[in-house]
């Protein structure tokens, strides 16, 4: 099934390119900000825009998207409110956009709504950091009656067999975490990761993006010809905490877009 996920990575294959993936808290530091600085960055090459939803306790995310979070939710910050800054941003730019988030708030939002509310907005597709796929069945239906990706998670200690069981609940991308621990943090081993990567590779025809911890364009470009893409999460986020507005996140995902290739 066509989607615009799957169109654009099947362009990105095509032309030999490999897609970066920028994740963005929503509503960070503001909602007007966060449009501009969301818009500038795609903008800039971004091919995939992750846009989280603020969360109290987001436990897979290190310091600074945590830290994200609550300045968001300070300023308000609801479901609600990051769909209608899913639907500013695409009336801007047609980047595939991503809600990336945990369970509890979407859950709360109202299943069926949040899937049509994220279609009428936009939105591409959904990452629920802490849904599995076999605690999805209540999500699976509505997601798919508005024809929403469903991106899954893989991480580093993953056997071939689960690996193979996780993609075929998944569309979109398979997201392949870099190494255990949070976001934002520790160390690449890029012999590990091409390993890996090159295992999920083979149990599935979906594109792979390696993310958690690329905090630098040369990490980007080390681990970029590994995969079909990588994301950057928290080198984003630390420079809209450091007061960066559109004109330098956009550098910033320039910088990211040439060393991706």
């Amino acid at each position: 099934m066509s989607s615009r996920l799957k169109d654009h990575f099947d362009r990105l294959a095509a032309s030999r390119r490999k897609a970066l993936v920028c994740y963005l808290t929503g509503g960070d530091p503001d909602q007007e900000t966060c449009r501009d600085i969301a818009v500038a960055a795609c903008k800039a090459g971004v091919d995939v825009l992750e846009l989280g939803v603020p969360f109290s306790d987001p436990a897979s995310d290190g310091p600074a998207i945590q830290m994200a979070a609550l300045r968001a939710l300070k300023q308000g910050a609801t479901v609600k409110r990051i769909l209608e800054l899913a639907r500013a941003i695409r009336a801007a730019v047609d980047t595939p956009i991503v809600l990336f988030g945990y369970f509890n708030p979407l859950l709360r939002y109202g299943l069926p709504r949040l899937c049509a509310d994220a279609a009428a907005a936009g939105v591409d597709g959904l990452l629920v950091v802490d849904l599995p796929p076999e605690e999805s069945g209540e999500l699976e239906p509505h997601a798919a009656a508005h024809a929403l990706d469903l991106i899954r998670l893989v991480a580093p200690t993953t056997s071939p067999e689960r690996m193979r069981s996780i993609a075929a609940r998944a569309s979109g991308f398979l997201y392949l975490i870099t190494r255990t621990g949070v976001t934002g943090s520790g160390q690449i081993d890029t012999q590990r990761i091409a390993l890996h990567a090159a295992k999920l590779k083979s149990c599935t025809d979906l594109p792979v993006c390696l993310g958690f911890g690329i905090s630098s364009p040369a990490e980007a470009a080390a681990l970029a010809p590994l995969a079909d893409g990588v994301v950057v999460g928290s080198a984003f986020v630390k420079r809209v905490a450091e007061g960066a507005g559109a004109r330098e996140i956009g550098e910033l995902a320039a910088d990211f877009r040439r060393a991706v290739g």
